[in-house]
C-alpha cells in the first residue's frame, strides 16, 4: 500500500512538473514568431513573459546586442535607487550647460544655456522623448560608475552603459565597447529590468520584501514616464487603443534606434494582466527613419502575436 502511494505521488509530482514547464515555455508561439522573424532582413533577439500565467518565449534571448537608447532604463533605475537611499531627490536642481548638449533625439539641445532643471524634469525628458542631452545631465549627476555598479548589483552579466550619449568614451574601456557603442544588453536581461518597474521591485536580487509606500511612489513616477513615451511605432503600433495625448497609455515602453538598430522594451497591461516584451533588432538592411521601417513593423507584428496568443 505504501509502495502504491509512493508511485501515485511520484506520478502526480511528475505531471505537475511537466505542466509547469509547459506553462513556462510556449514552444508553439516561438515557432510562430520564428516564422515572422525569418523574413526579416537583419537579426532579432526577443524575450517575453506573461506575468500572470508565467508563460515565456525566447529567441536568441541571451545574445548580447547594442542597446541604443534602451540603456536609459538603467539610468532611470539608478535614479530611483539613489532617491530611495536619500542620496538625491526628484526636486534637486541640475544645470544644463553647453558641454552636455548633443545631437539626436530630444529637444534640450535647442535650449539656451545655462538652464536649470530638476532631476525629475531631466529623467522625464530622457524617457518620454529619449532626450540625449537630458541623459547626459542625468549621468553626470548620478555617476556613470554608480549606474554600472548598480547593473552589476542587479546581477545583469551582459548589460553595460559605456559612456555618455554621442560623446567619446573616457578612460580604459572594455574591449567590446566599439562593437556595441553606447551600451550592450540582452533581451532577457532588459526584460527583467523593465519588469522591476512594473512590479515595483527595487529590492536586491533574491529579496521578497514588499515595496514600501515610498517605493510605490517612485515606481508610479517611473511608470508614468514610460506610459507617456513618445515613440510608439513598435510594441504599441497595433495594440494601442487610446489617444495617448488625452489619456495615459496601458503600454509602458522604452525604444532605442540607430541606423541599423531598432529596439523596443515594454510592458503591455492587457486585460488578463501585464506582459513584458523585449525586442532587439540589429544589422538591419532597412536604415530608413520612417514609421514603416521594416524592423519597426516586425517588432509590432511580433508584439501583437504575443498578446493575441496569451491574452
Amino acid at each position: 500500500m505504501r509502495f502504491r502511494t509512493s508511485i501515485l505521488a511520484a506520478i502526480f509530482l511528475l505531471a505537475a512538473f511537466s505542466a509547469t514547464v509547459s506553462a513556462q515555455e510556449d514552444t508553439a508561439l516561438e515557432a510562430q514568431l520564428q516564422t515572422l522573424a525569418q523574413a526579416h532582413h537583419g537579426h532579432l533577439t526577443l524575450y517575453a513573459h506573461d506575468l500572470n500565467s508565467g508563460k515565456t518565449v525566447a529567441i536568441n534571448a541571451d545574445t548580447p546586442v547594442p542597446t541604443a537608447s534602451v540603456i536609459k532604463l538603467t539610468v532611470l533605475f539608478e535614479a530611483l535607487k539613489q532617491i530611495q537611499e536619500g542620496k538625491v531627490h526628484f526636486e534637486d536642481k541640475l544645470t544644463l550647460t553647453k558641454s552636455n548638449q548633443v545631437e539626436g533625439s530630444g529637444v534640450l539641445m535647442f535650449f539656451d544655456v545655462p538652464q536649470t532643471l530638476t532631476l525629475k524634469d531631466v529623467l522625464t525628458m530622457m524617457i518620454i522623448v529619449s532626450d540625449n542631452t537630458a541623459t547626459n545631465v542625468a549621468i553626470d549627476y548620478l555617476g556613470l560608475k554608480n549606474i554600472d555598479d548598480r547593473i552589476q548589483w542587479l546581477g545583469l552579466k551582459d548589460t553595460w552603459l559605456y559612456k555618455k550619449v554621442s560623446m567619446p568614451p573616457i578612460g580604459p574601456m572594455p574591449a567590446d565597447q566599439k562593437q556595441f557603442g553606447l551600451g550592450k544588453t540582452t533581451a532577457r536581461e532588459m526584460a527583467g529590468l523593465i519588469e522591476r518597474f512594473a512590479t515595483c521591485n527595487l529590492n536586491a536580487p533574491g529579496s521578497t520584501a514588499r515595496p514600501t509606500a515610498q517605493d510605490e511612489q517612485l515606481c508610479a513616477a517611473a511608470m508614468h514616464m514610460l506610459k507617456n513615451q513618445f515613440y510608439r511605432n513598435s510594441i504599441p503600433r497595433y495594440l494601442e487603443a487610446l489617444d495617448t495625448t488625452e489619456g495615459e497609455s496601458k503600454i509602458a515602453n522604452k525604444t532605442g534606434a540607430l541606423d541599423q538598430v531598432r529596439n523596443d522594451v515594454g510592458v503591455v497591461f492587457a486585460k488578463n494582466g501585464p506582459v513584458v516584451i523585449s525586442e532587439f533588432t540589429y544589422g538591419n538592411e532597412d536604415k530608413s527613419w520612417t514609421p514603416d521601417n521594416e524592423a519597426e513593423v516586425l517588432m509590432a507584428k511580433l508584439a501583437r502575436l504575443i498578446i493575441d496568443r496569451w491574452q
